[in-house]
């Protein structure tokens, strides 16, 4: 298949209803591919996908999916292969989130279901759609910077991120014989309607753009172009690896966020 283009391939984008998932599904469309969304809200995909056909002419499908659910992983998986020889080829996780608070402060159990979180939809994903990428494929999970830096004030997020990375490592070791390559980007402080919060506050704002080299905030093209990457033959010798997309943050640190707020991250 020639650089560039995706034609006759199928994807699954989990998350593609808005932001950097459905940035990145019309990335893919553009390209050729048979793209489908799945998210947990059906009227939210359904505009979308009417949104993009109505301006592009891009024809998506839509899968209502709780990612946190296995059977609705499964069956969105399912969606996405299609006809008779039910193949998948590439397969894009975006969902995620979780709260500031201090280590301490946070209550065990609301601790343990913010990790499972970032991490579950990512194994689920993993686990269905590598078992349909019989002629090999690509899979494309979304970590963050978080993963790579000590996060004051996001212990459960950046835990949960870490953990993405750790299975993405492992997954790409096993399924590399099978030809089927798994890898994360790690996004930067991006634009998008899950962090209106951040965005909202101007010392988030300009204590992140004080750490970026490129002295600009991301937004849901820019990390879509990263996965789109990752997902495409351009990326044919690539697996088991994390892409930071994040103005050069990481070369950096992190800034120091606990300063009180409630915002969530994602």
């Amino acid at each position: 298949m020639p650089w560039g283009r995706l034609d006759g391939l199928r994807a699954l984008v989990v998350g593609g209803g808005s932001g950097i998932g459905l940035a990145t599904a019309t990335k893919l469309a553009r390209d050729g591919a048979t793209v489908t969304i799945a998210g947990r809200t059906e009227a939210k995909l359904d505009a979308a996908a009417a949104r993009l056909a109505d301006a592009e002419g891009l024809r998506l499908r839509a899968a209502r999916c709780d990612t946190m659910v296995a059977t609705d992983v499964e069956r969105a998986v399912e969606i996405a292969a299609g006809d008779a020889d039910g193949r998948l080829d590439i397969a894009v996780t975006v969902p995620g989130g979780g709260s500031f608070s201090p280590v301490l402060a946070y209550d065990p159990d609301q601790f343990s279901r913010e990790v499972d979180l970032n991490i579950r939809p990512v194994y689920l994903l993993i686990r269905y759609a590598a078992a349909a990428m019989t002629a090999g494929g690509s899979i494309v999970a979304t970590s963050s910077t978080a993963a790579a830096f000590s996060t004051r004030g996001l212990a459960s997020y950046g835990t949960g991120k870490a953990a993405v990375d750790a299975l993405v490592r492992i997954a790409a070791d096993e399924l590399g014989a099978r030809r089927i390559r798994v890898n994360s980007v790690r996004p930067g402080l991006t634009r998008t309607d899950s962090t209106t919060g951040m965005f909202a506050s101007e010392i988030v704002r300009t204590t992140f753009l004080a750490g970026q080299p490129l002295a600009r905030h991301g937004e849901a093209d820019d990390q879509a172009a990263a996965i789109r990457f990752l997902a495409g033959p351009e990326s044919s010798w690539i697996t088991g690896q994390h892409l930071a997309v994040d103005g050069g943050h990481t070369l950096r640190s992190f800034p120091d966020l606990l300063a009180g707020s409630t915002a969530t991250t994602s």
